[in-house]
């Protein structure tokens, strides 16, 4: 199983910028970041496979870039233009699963972030964004 450990969360004003940072051990063909917010669910934010495709929800596509560093085994996560909505906490994860919790070996323009879940899991790191 892969372990995920991640940092770079905190408090910024709206239109500010953080760049979350997940190091990890292991290998995993999918991975990504997931954010959560008090009595809902973990959702899937920005995804990202072995082969570089990457894949946004449209409520952060343009202004957060998902990236990854095998040589060092870190993903990151560039926010961007953030807004008070984007107040999470923030989970790396890795090992994506589709529905009926199908592995993800590759992304697909049309596949939905939102739907995902992973088999594996960070601690989370909270990102506040104030108005």
């Amino acid at each position: 199983q892969v372990q995920l450990v991640e940092s770079g969360g905190g408090s910024v004003q709206a239109g500010g910028s953080l760049k979350l940072s997940c190091a990890y051990t292991g290998a995993s063909p999918s991975m990504g970041w997931f954010r959560q917010v008090p009595l809902k669910g973990r959702e899937g934010v920005a995804a990202i496979d072995s082969h570089g495709a990457t894949i946004y929800s449209n409520s952060v596509k343009g202004r957060f870039a998902i990236s990854q560093d095998n040589g060092v085994k870190a993903l990151f996560l560039q926010m961007n233009s953030l807004k008070p909505e984007d107040t999470a906490m923030y989970y790396c994860a890795a090992d994506l699963r589709g529905p009926r919790m199908t592995p993800i070996q590759a992304l697909h323009p049309n596949t939905d972030v939102t739907a995902l879940a992973a088999a594996s899991w960070g601690q989370g790191t909270q990102v506040t964004v104030s108005s």
